[in-house]
């Protein structure tokens, strides 16, 4: 199975995203596209991008991690963050560059091995202590400036999917995601 056309990196970042093994995301414009919806009775709902899904579980299905720090709370994130098989979502934080650290700390993780992905303002200090800091297609411009590559799509329509893409294409493992993705187990983990 030939894999698909990847999202290329810029050829100065491929060694920087052959050392990532951990994926950090904020939710609102990043998992989605930034709408809060409520109903009558003030719960919230939210949409979230299918092929941003499948593209988290490959990620974890080859052994590699994934966390959410957002600044908001609610049902809808855990529930998908649940259905997806994350379990480090860091929800209701005001400093994030505090939660990153605590979580590369309790990880065992230099801020090397970490992309972020990032769509506004408050992502700007976690943003800046990752090794790859990705900023959505959409992102406000000092978040895109801050970034060192920006996803084709924006947030909640497969920017997710877009650094996944891009990160594996990077470490060799882009063919062995696809081939998982249809239930063949594909070449060796190299």
């Amino acid at each position: 199975m030939s894999p698909p056309s990847p999202n290329h990196l810029p050829a100065d970042l491929i060694p920087i995203a052959r050392g990532v093994r951990l994926l950090i995301l904020d939710a609102d414009g990043v998992l989605t596209d930034g709408t809060i919806n409520l109903d009558s009775e003030g719960v919230e709902f939210k949409t979230f991008n299918v092929r941003d899904g499948l593209g988290l579980r490959l990620w974890m299905r080859l052994g590699l991690e994934v966390a959410i720090i957002t600044g908001r709370s609610g049902g809808a994130l855990r529930a998908r963050a649940q259905e997806l098989g994350i379990a480090m979502v860091l929800d209701g934080v005001s400093d994030k560059a505090s939660a990153l650290a605590g979580l590369l700390s309790r990880l065992g993780m230099g801020a090397g091995e970490a992309a972020y992905i990032a769509d506004d303002w408050p992502d700007l200090p976690a943003l800046q202590m990752v090794g790859l800091p990705i900023a959505v297609a959409d992102a406000e411009p000092a978040v895109a400036a801050a970034a060192a590559w920006r996803t084709p799509r924006p947030g909640g329509r497969g920017a997710v999917r877009d650094a996944v893409e891009a990160i594996l294409g990077a470490k060799g493992l882009l063919e062995r995601a696809m081939c998982l993705a249809v239930g063949d187990p594909g070449p060796a983990r190299g």
